[in-house]
């Protein structure tokens, strides 16, 4: 019996083999590229395939791998939102929102974190919360600022650049899915989200910030357009300057929920749904709890540490020929493919949006304008001429070539490459540019910046101090920049290390 056994299992294996090879009646070659092999070899192992179905162990790795994929997409589409929270949650711990304005008095100094603020003039900074219906900001003269909602995404600009022209005015908030009839007499914003982000800057007056500082106290106004027959109450501004404040979001495990309660907390119909389908995979989905298991746990933890890195990359290191100003210089634009960061309309450019909030805040056209005498342009890099990261051991100098041309102000702005923040040295203020009394501008009107641990004797207002064994990169902001910067008749040398 054992051996009638052996024989017919034989047998039937053999018959199975010739069925296979068999060419039955209507059968015509696979062609190539269809069929996968027994075994294929990946980044994140070998997979083992019985005629094309994954046995359980190379299943396992493909969805681990599926979701690990997701999860670094999802990150960087969710840094806008997040970083917009730890904003959030950090004006707020200075007071509750529509109350409380945080204003930089004697300027941003070093010991502020956050993403490439500058020193240059006064911020104000706002948070707007519209949950319990519109909001009126009355907006004083002379400042320059936005809205943005929270997805980060532009709603108006105030201001000099916005509706009112700098002449002040007031801006009537209005919260998602608002149907009731508008009064007349406001700057009306439809806000596509409850919570919102105001911010502005006002200007130093012979070099004093006072004067901005005590238009703003003086005519900045928040309350209910249901209380706006009443006498405003008055804002608690809070003086921020010299004192540590954290603006800037985690690049751990921490991420998630904080995209979650994002989500959980704003309408979603303007995020596309490609966005929001990644989101879900991941269990971040709208009316639903997030509750990852140890295995997506280590996942997410993983992930939002390589995403930080690929953001770093993208930012520091990117491989988009478009996003430098020059062909022959390694200054790089802020914005590429605009303020929506798009390859063309509708076409969203993923590298550039990510580049952007993993080193920046405050989404404005006018930040991106080409009007020759208005708004503002920002090249900045964080390598050398030859392409090296810049050394805070080593000594420095850029050359900017006579007529810096702006018709307003210039500025170059040290930054440190892991916080994005201005870089915490001896310098309250790590700067040098043309507001600073001190700094010696060359015969011909050219003028030579100086990087590195020691002032350059002789040329100490031109020099920002820099840390040895630490890295840093470095903003050159022109305000009101002229016809000469959009025609590329004036570049600024690059980077290059004194030796």
């Amino acid at each position: 019996m054992k051996r009638l056994a052996i024989a017919s299992a034989t047998f039937l294996v053999t018959l199975a083999t010739a069925a296979a090879a068999a060419q039955f009646q209507y059968t015509t070659p696979v062609p190539p590229g269809i069929a996968i092999p027994k075994e294929v070899r990946s980044p994140f192992g070998t997979l083992k395939f019985f005629d094309g179905v994954p046995d359980q162990a190379s299943t396992q790795k493909i969805y681990d791998n599926l979701d690990f994929q997701r999860a670094v997409q999802g990150y960087l589409l969710g840094l806008p939102a997040v970083n917009q929270l730890a904003n959030r949650t950090n004006i707020l711990k200075m007071g509750p929102a529509n109350t409380t304005v945080p204003i930089w008095e004697e300027l941003v100094d070093s010991r502020t974190t956050e993403l490439t603020a500058n020193n240059n003039t006064p911020y104000t900074w706002f948070w707007l919360d519209l949950r319990q219906g519109p909001l009126v900001l009355e907006v004083p003269p002379k400042v320059l600022g936005l809205i943005d909602d929270m997805w980060y995404r532009w709603n108006t600009d105030l201001g000099i650049t916005g509706p009112d022209k700098g002449a002040g005015g007031k801006y009537l908030l209005l919260p998602p899915g608002y149907k009731e009839p508008v009064p007349g007499g406001y700057h009306v914003v439809r806000s596509p989200t409850f919570q919102t982000w105001a911010g502005w800057r006002s200007f130093l007056v012979n070099g004093d910030p006072k004067p901005g500082v005590d238009a703003v106290k003086q005519h900045t106004k928040i309350y209910l357009l249901a209380q706006a027959g009443n006498p405003a109450p008055a804002p608690t501004f809070v003086n921020m300057s010299g004192k540590p404040f954290n603006m800037v979001a985690p690049a751990d495990a921490s991420f998630w929920p904080m995209l979650h309660q994002v989500v959980q907390e704003e309408p979603t119909d303007t995020i596309d749904g490609t966005t929001l389908g990644i989101w879900a995979s991941l269990g971040i989905e709208k009316g639903k709890p997030f509750a990852p298991d140890a295995r997506m746990k280590k996942i997410l933890a993983e992930a939002a540490t390589v995403a930080d890195a690929t953001g770093r990359a993208l930012g520091y290191r990117t491989r988009d020929k478009s996003a430098y100003f020059f062909e022959d210089r390694q200054w790089k634009r802020a914005f590429v493919g605009g303020y929506k960061f798009e390859h063309q309309p509708g076409v969203p450019n993923l590298d550039a949006a990510a580049m952007f909030f993993i080193l920046a805040t405050g989404v404005t056209p006018a930040m991106d304008t080409e009007v020759v005498g208005q708004g503002s342009t920002y090249p900045w890099t964080a390598v050398d001429a030859d392409r090296q990261p810049l050394d805070g051991g080593k000594n420095y100098k850029l050359h900017l070539p006579p007529n810096i041309p702006v018709k307003d102000f210039w500025s170059i702005i040290v930054y440190d490459t892991q916080t994005r923040s201005m870089l915490q040295t001896d310098q309250r203020f790590p700067t040098a540019g043309s507001q600073n009394k001190a700094l010696q501008v060359n015969g011909d009107g050219s003028v030579d910046v100086y990087f590195g641990p020691k002032a350059p004797a002789g040329n100490e207002g031109n020099w920002v101090q820099t840390i040895p064994g630490k890295a840093w990169f470095t903003i050159l902001r022109l305000y009101g920049p002229l016809e000469p910067w959009f025609k590329k008749t004036w570049r600024p040398d690059d980077i290059r290390v004194v030796k």
